[in-house]
């Protein structure tokens, strides 16, 4: 257990050359890793001790009865939560249902949960192998190592001379690069927001409420509370057995079961939910960004000077008005892994070439 989540943190190292944004990484890596561990605690916590124990009488075999009731389903009484406990009912939502079936609410989803936060997990990593797919490495390429000046200076400007050649020979060639990676990023939007309708799906309508009902838990009057953790993950519940009896007739046998995986399953989803609603609201906050930077130029320069320490506001101005989306994103992407001395130098040279080009073009 302890080498698989070990295994893990591989997918958080530090990173030399990084053509995403932190909230890109925080859903594809993050999250995916997180989801990866919860699926592998509630894994071995249900395949490493009971995930069920059903109370039964003599005549049945224990064994067989908990594996039915964890194979089929248990089921509580929701009116039966608002109940006394001790005096009205045995446990929450447990109580006598006068086999009224309707009134039931069954509890199926505790055998899968393992199984949806892994595919929870891929569908958080696929925009970032999508995106490494499409970037192909090319960031990487085009650095050279120029994020780390301990070369002499010859080599340092060869290769910024390398790079130099690559950026003017391929202008206005990088606009599907730019917009392949904002595919990603609208991705990850839809992909949390997808997850989240079907989670609130997969627990019949309750989890879209569910971290709301924990924070207001507290601030409700003991005698009115229903705690919305057990309401969703119940720790008791009840489970009907039939069997032939010795002439013939069918037996029903009425169980209460312990769901000890439960306890695990609520701090699971509430550290989930919370994430969730966490990241949805960065991510929203990254799309209207990105519409920014696309329909709104003049704010270019700005975020390249941000991202470029020593260059002057008039120098990111000039080239940002003589390329378009695509290389302007390519030269901001650089920015962020190349040394801010180099690449200073390196802007203001492509300036002037690609001034000098389009007069020569004109």
């Amino acid at each position: 257990m302890f080498k698989l989540l070990s295994g893990l943190a591989e997918y958080l190292k530090w990173q030399d050359i990084k053509t995403d944004s932190m909230v890109f990484r925080m859903h594809n890596i993050f999250t995916t890793v997180l989801l990866l561990t919860c699926s592998l605690i509630i894994t071995a916590t249900q395949y490493v001790g009971n995930p069920i124990e059903c109370i039964v009488g003599k005549s049945l075999p224990k064994g067989a009865v908990n594996t039915y009731c964890w194979i089929t389903s248990t089921f509580t009484m929701p009116d039966a939560f608002s109940r006394q406990v001790g005096l009205e009912v045995a446990h929450p939502g447990v109580s006598n249902d006068f086999d009224e079936t309707g009134a039931r609410k069954y509890y199926t989803y505790y055998q899968w949960v393992c199984f949806v936060l892994f595919f929870q997990a891929m569908f958080c990593y696929l925009p970032h192998w999508l995106w490494n797919l499409w970037e192909g490495g090319l960031a990487s390429t085009l650095v050279m190592g120029l994020n780390h000046t301990l070369e002499n200076e010859e080599a340092i400007c060869k290769k910024k001379n390398c790079l130099m050649d690559y950026l003017v020979n391929h202008i206005q060639r990088h606009n599907m690069y730019v917009y392949r990676y904002f595919i990603c990023e609208a991705l990850c939007v839809i992909n949390i927001f997808v997850q989240l309708y079907l989670m609130n799906r997969f627990f019949d309508g309750e989890f879209l409420s569910y971290g709301l009902r924990v924070l207001q838990f507290s601030d409700i009057p003991q005698e009115q509370r229903i705690d919305p953790m057990v309401y969703v993950f119940p720790r008791v519940t009840k489970c009907i057995f039939h069997k032939y009896g010795a002439s013939g007739s069918i037996q029903k046998h009425d169980s209460l079961c312990i769901l000890p995986l439960n306890i695990v399953n609520e701090k699971t989803y509430i550290f989930i939910w919370f994430w969730y609603i966490i990241l949805a609201v960065f991510l929203v906050g990254l799309v209207l960004y990105r519409a920014a930077i696309i329909f709104t130029p003049s704010i270019r320069p700005r975020l390249l000077q941000m991202n470029g320490r020593f260059l002057s506001i008039e120098t990111c101005q000039n080239i940002s008005k003589k390329v378009d989306l695509g290389d302007w994103w390519l030269l901001y992407i650089l920015a962020s892994n190349m040394d801010s001395l180099v690449y200073k130098d390196l802007l203001e040279e492509l300036t002037k070439k690609v001034g000098n080009s389009s007069s020569v073009n004109a």
